[in-house]
């Protein structure tokens, strides 16, 4: 493993990236808002799921194709953002049921699949793990170098997706008493899905 005087370094750098309000955090929160409690834990676990994509491609090396095919990067890039600025939009149609709380049952396990896709379609992601996880990796230890990249990378996608399900508890508090009426249904939906589709235009605006 790497020494003590890197793992430092990495698990203050890793907390603090955590507890910073990002994407992640936001489409979590918008997913809960439109599928209830439910809805927003299985998305939080499908970002969960989609990082290890990230975490094994940096511990590969995949994820250096970014770096020298800049079309790779722009590609994956604009479907993800178009990814998203679909499920918000879905998001704005009528509910079949306008009495909730409860939500469809086959809409929080929809939420799982779509936000492994939305994560595995994040680049950002991907540079993200490449840039950050090398700068914690001892060549001198004993163990190899693509070993301390999962483990560092496992560390990280934990701690990340530790305060997506924050994000989900302390959004279901605020918006329970909202989503008891149908029009405090149509709000929380209509917020989620300018949320969603807010964060593609900007994931395909950005120029980097």
């Amino acid at each position: 493993m790497p020494a003590l005087d890197l793992l430092i370094p990495f698990f203050a750098a890793t907390l603090l990236f955590a507890v910073m309000p990002g994407p992640a955090i936001l489409y979590t929160a918008a997913q809960t808002m439109a599928r209830g409690p439910k809805g927003g834990m299985l998305a939080a676990l499908g970002i969960h799921v989609g990082g290890y994509v990230h975490v094994v491609a940096a511990a590969t090396g995949l994820s250096a194709v970014f770096r020298f095919v800049p079309e790779a990067y722009l590609a994956v890039k604009i479907i993800g953002a178009l990814y998203l600025i679909w499920l918000g939009i879905c998001f704005f149609r009528k509910p079949r049921e306008e009495a909730l709380p409860q939500v469809n049952a086959r809409s929080p396990l929809g939420a799982f699949f779509q936000s492994i896709v939305v994560e595995v379609l994040n680049p950002k992601a991907a540079l993200f793990f490449i840039a950050f996880l090398p700068q914690f990796v001892d060549p001198g230890a004993g163990w190899p170098l693509w070993l301390q990249l999962l483990i560092l990378g496992t560390f990280v996608n934990i701690a990340f997706s530790s305060m997506d399900f924050v994000t989900v508890a302390l959004t279901s508090t605020m918006v329970g008493m909202v989503r008891r009426n149908a029009v405090g249904q149509r709000i929380v939906r209509a917020v989620g899905g300018s949320v969603l589709v807010a964060l593609g235009v900007h994931l395909a605006a950005s120029r980097s």
